[in-house]
């Protein structure tokens, strides 16, 4: 690939993390940009540990546009892989205008900053989460938007604002990636879901509940119109949601606003994703049945033949690869990341 770099907001998070590693065993030079709310440095150290390659990390919130412009005029950037986002549906349900500020807002800076530099080129996480109460079994790309709750309403505001941006500007390339539920961890246990404080994702939950973190899983809606009254959702592995970022992200800056699918095709209920992690885990996880929570849907499950077709991806790995690898990362991590070591090189 050559020295090739991209820039990728929220790097130290999730699926940002995951990127960055895969991006650098493929060639291209990193600069991470992420304030830390919700991940750690740590994450930096291990990053490194997994491999060689440039990597640069800027602790700074991309809200702040002149920090923000200060790290292009310092790298050559080809791309932006922007991540940084709130994403928790139910706490966007009570903290909407934080939602809105750090999303909305957020991009905004982001392209203001792409814009003075002359970078056009732009892969944004998107969320399914956009389509909302559909009636469609399967959800593809021309699948209306019909967001529930802060969260999904912010991220469609996103897509709304780069198609926009994308129909004045000829040049610019924008990719948005609706990815639906990522869980697993890299397979050396070293990368993996470890957000501060109460997980808002269930996978991770679980892991915390199998490791004995967590008392018991209180499962929201058991009266959906499934086949077992629990919400089923898309699980996909977070290596293959990275893939397809670089799979977009090498496609090449076409012109224009394209959006994608990322994921199976496959729909689990949550009744079925815990019996998959008691296998995984060897432990019984206790669970209660709830009510209904504000902005929850009933079933979101993909179509991904638009991006096999475009993009040549497909997802490979499967639940119980996803719950395997997420129970080795707790093992190996029992109470997440800590803070960041001497080794990370940091950059102010």
């Amino acid at each position: 690939m050559g020295e090739y770099t991209v820039l990728v907001t929220g790097g130290t998070g999730f699926i940002g993390s995951h990127c960055c590693r895969d991006l650098l065993d493929n060639g291209y030079d990193v600069v991470i940009v992420d304030n830390l709310v919700n991940s750690s440095g740590e994450v930096i150290d291990r990053i490194l540990e997994l491999g060689n390659g440039n990597l640069y990390f800027y602790c700074l919130d991309v809200n702040d546009s002149d920090a923000l412009a200060r790290v292009f005029q310092r790298h050559a950037v080809d791309v932006v892989v922007h991540f940084a986002a709130h994403k928790a549906v139910r706490d966007s349900v009570g903290r909407p205008l934080e939602y809105y500020t750090n999303n909305v807002s957020g991009l905004l800076s982001l392209l203001a900053a792409m814009q003075s530099v002359g970078v056009q080129h732009l892969i944004f996480s998107s969320s399914c989460s956009i389509y909302g109460d559909s009636n469609d079994s399967a959800l593809t790309e021309a699948s209306p938007p019909s967001p529930t709750n802060p969260y999904a309403r912010s991220k469609w505001m996103c897509e709304v604002i780069l198609e926009d941006f994308c129909s004045q500007r000829p040049a610019w390339s924008v990719t948005a990636l609706r990815y639906f539920n990522p869980a697993g961890a890299h397979s050396s246990g070293l990368l993996g879901e470890a957000p501060k404080g109460v997980p808002s994702n269930i996978v991770p939950f679980l892991a915390q509940l199998a490791a004995g973190r967590r008392e018991v899983l209180e499962v929201f809606g058991c009266d959906y119109p499934t086949p077992d009254g629990t919400a089923i959702r898309d699980y996909i592995h977070v290596s293959d949601v990275v893939e397809g970022h670089r799979l977009a992200l090498e496609r090449g800056p076409d012109s224009g606003f394209r959006r994608y699918n990322l994921g199976t095709g496959v729909g689990t209920s949550v009744l079925e994703l815990i019996s998959e992690f008691e296998i995984a885990s060897g432990r019984r996880l206790p669970y209660r049945l709830m009510g209904r929570r504000p902005g929850d849907v009933p079933q979101l499950v993909a179509s991904p033949a638009l991006a096999r077709a475009e993009l040549g991806w497909v997802a490979t790995r499967t639940l119980t690869d996803m719950c395997r690898d997420s129970w080795r990362f707790q093992v190996a991590n029992p109470s997440g990341y800590g803070a960041l070591s001497p080794g990370a090189r940091s950059e102010a």
